[in-house]
């Protein structure tokens, strides 16, 4: 199919509402769009240059932590969690009692996305691990009411307070299964010969436009993309952090979600995600060079301790100074 002429799904009648059913996507995609190649072409660069970087400077592996804590918090905020940079790095203790839950939350990010990129040492990126994920996010006492690590089992909505209010309805509960047996068959279906950060936009789409959990799933989504670009080799570690271009774009990041799935417009999205890419990997390549720059101003010094990885003040400092543009 291409993607000129893609058709995102039907609405299916319910009781009082429609839900929606989107197509499968285990299918080969193609395009005759030259602005989508030269996209493509110039995010493919941005992250192997940004790979180079953490291939080439092993020492960068000790900052790794900042990168993580970056795109957790970022895409938890995406979501609607009130947490600012300085709190991430703070004990719980220290945490005001109207913050602690969604602290919690964000260090239940980070420790998904660590335990999950272990995982993938062992098995494949699959529902499995997704439901692992959403299971470590959601642990505590206010994830208890969003069956943690299930797939839902009723209909929920975006927008609105009620059902009759909804913005968008997802697919009836009972088509998830399918949907995301066909999602995960995508992803790992070298036969369709699409290239990876093609694959993980439609992926990416097809997950919120599937929306498989009570809540999280916007995260659950953004997470989904950073461990695919790991598990097809195309990210040698978790260094791209597209949720701060989302989060900057909170508005657009929804408004072409929602194109996709409204006009059938997956070529916008999919070029907006790739711009996404760009960008962000160019952020990371800045990153490490001011990195490396640090470093040898420190090292200049004859000063090599001056900042400590595991001081949560010096991290919190390092993290300031490293993605503050």
């Amino acid at each position: 199919m291409r993607i000129e002429d893609f058709k995102s799904g039907n609405y299916l009648q319910q009781y009082k509402y429609k839900c929606f059913i989107p197509s499968k996507i285990n299918h080969p995609f193609t395009w005759e769009d030259p602005q989508l190649n030269e996209l493509l072409s110039e995010a493919n660069k941005k992250i192997e240059e940004l790979n180079s970087f953490s291939i080439n400077n092993p020492e960068l592996k000790s900052f790794l932590p900042l990168f993580i804590a970056k795109e957790s918090l970022d895409s938890s905020r995406i979501d609607g969690i009130k947490i600012n940079a300085e709190d991430v790095f703070l004990d719980e203790a220290e945490i005001t009692e109207v913050k602690k839950e969604d602290w919690r939350e964000v260090q239940n990010y980070i420790k998904a996305m660590n335990i999950c990129l272990d995982e993938m040492n062992e098995i494949p990126l699959s529902t499995r691990i997704l439901n692992l994920a959403h299971q470590i996010i959601f642990s505590g006492a206010r994830g208890e009411k969003k069956s943690p690590g299930e797939f839902r089992k009723s209909q929920n909505w975006v927008g609105g307070a009620t059902i009759n209010e909804a913005i968008y309805i997802p697919p009836v509960h009972g088509e998830i299964s399918s949907l995301m047996g066909d999602l995960e068959n995508f992803l790992h279906n070298d036969y369709l010969e699409i290239p990876e950060l093609i694959k993980a936009a439609i992926a990416h789409y097809q997950f919120i436009t599937i929306h498989p959990y009570v809540d999280g799933n916007g995260r659950i989504g953004r997470l989904l993309t950073t461990l695919y670009l790991a598990s097809c080799g195309l990210l040698s570690k978790p260094t791209l952090y597209l949720s701060s271009y989302f989060e900057k774009r909170k508005i657009p990041y929804h408004h072409h979600l929602m194109l996709a799935r409204k006009n059938d417009d997956l070529m916008q999205w999919i070029k907006f995600f790739l711009e996404a890419v760009i960008e962000s990997a160019s952020n990371g390549i800045k990153t490490f060079h001011s990195i490396l720059e640090f470093k040898k101003e420190t090292e200049a010094e004859g000063n090599t301790s001056q900042i400590d990885i595991r001081n949560k003040e010096d991290i919190f400092y390092m993290y300031i100074k490293l993605f503050s543009y």
